[in-house]
């Protein structure tokens, strides 16, 4: 079986989808990996290093898509909304496709991928279970996310995140709010006691308290109860616009007390919930930063631009999006481990096995012989049940 990995083609993406260190295992199992040239370049992975550790390197991106039976990226067509569908001639019936796939973005791209007659594999949907905690490429993802706000927001915060006691005096820690405790956020939490500063959180998911303590961080309770705060998969569920408005009054004052806020509260499949209005950040100190993790899903921030930087009433709102991709070299040996992990275990003696009481391919599988066959997909778009549906 013959894996090929094509250069990421997103305005801006540095990320690949496979590094030379997973290449000796995959081979072991039977695969032959094959790069298009300089596909890891940006993140830090030249061609060399691929053809030492026995993967083949060609310059035409064609014949990648000609060679390979699976194919893996990070953006494929759906979450690659900029220059994606210039894939979708390349791919053939029956090949495999792997990456992230934003199946619950538009409809027509998850149809433009079934069209293809691919058998494709959306790993944002991996299911939150411990067997499939090596592929979570999600929550990979979102750990460097997380990392990654903080140090923006020190870059741009005009004031020290330690406190500091000097001869001429004691600076005092600046203070850290995220709103939305998934990994993202104890990423953030976690990296913002690391630098020194004092960190609180707040999630409507109640159950995550001690994960945020766990990582140093002081959990804001609120004196309302969000119905049905996560679904099975533990991720948070949209409330009712009544349940956001008390919940904006509530989150008021800690926001304006604080001299950064970070923001990383994404519900699938929706727009971004508005959690940070621009009555909040009309109080805020000068100077204060507010970076926006949900920028590409609406933002959580009532002022944030997506891919923008943007200074409202003196306070700055980082609308940055694709973080991961700022951090190309561990995001992609991060992705690289999820995505082998995956394939290791969807591939064996050389075939792929879709056994339909296996929740990690059966949560994961979009589309196969021309059809969306995923159920929760085709439910959230509305369409009646696939004839041969896996979910």
């Amino acid at each position: 079986m013959i894996i090929g990995v094509p250069k990421e083609i997103f305005p801006g993406e540095r990320r690949v989808a496979l590094v030379p260190a997973v290449v000796p295992g995959l081979a072991k199992a039977g695969f032959q990996v094959v790069t298009e040239a300089q596909a890891g370049l940006s993140a830090g992975y030249p061609d060399a290093d691929f053809t030492a550790k026995g993967a083949k390197v060609v310059n035409d991106r064609a014949e990648i898509f000609r060679q390979a039976d699976i194919i893996v990226q990070v953006l494929c067509h759906g979450s690659n909304d900029q220059n994606g569908s210039l894939d979708l001639p390349l791919l053939r019936r029956g090949q495999v496709l792997v990456g992230f796939l934003r199946p619950l973005g538009a409809l027509t791209t998850v149809e433009d991928v079934a069209a293809a007659g691919v058998t494709a594999f959306s790993v944002e949907l991996m299911p939150r279970i411990t067997r499939a905690q090596s592929m979570d490429a999600l929550s990979s993802m979102g750990t460097v996310c997380g990392y990654k706000a903080v140090l923006l927001a020190a870059d741009q915060l005009p004031r020290l995140f330690p406190m500091l006691t000097t001869a001429a005096g004691t600076v005092t820690p600046a203070r850290v709010f995220v709103i939305g405790a998934g990994v993202a956020g104890l990423q953030a939490i976690a990296t913002a006691r690391r630098l020194g500063a004092v960190a609180s959180a707040y999630d409507l998911r109640p159950a995550v308290k001690e994960q945020v303590q766990s990582v140093g961080g002081r959990f804001i309770e609120l004196p309302i109860a969000a119905q049905d705060a996560q679904d099975a998969r533990g991720y948070a569920k949209a409330q009712d616009e009544a349940f956001y408005q008390r919940q904006k009054e509530l989150l008021g004052n800690v926001v304006a007390e604080s001299d950064v806020v970070i923001t990383a509260a994404v519900v699938p499949g929706k727009k971004s919930p508005i959690l940070v209005t621009r009555e909040m950040i009309r109080k805020m100190a000068p100077g204060s930063v507010i970076v926006d993790l949900a920028a590409e899903r609406g933002g959580n921030c009532e002022a944030t631009r997506a891919g923008a930087v943007i200074v409202e009433d003196n306070v700055t709102v980082i609308g940055t999006i694709n973080l991961a991709s700022t951090v190309p070299y561990h995001a992609s040996q991060l992705y690289a481990r999820n995505v082998s992990a995956f394939l290791l275990h969807l591939f064996r003696d050389g075939k792929l096995h879709l056994n339909g009481d296996d929740e990690i391919a059966r949560e994961t599988l979009i589309t196969e012989g021309g059809e969306i066959v995923h159920a929760r997909v085709r439910e959230f778009f509305g369409l009646p049940s696939a004839v041969h549906s896996r979910a």
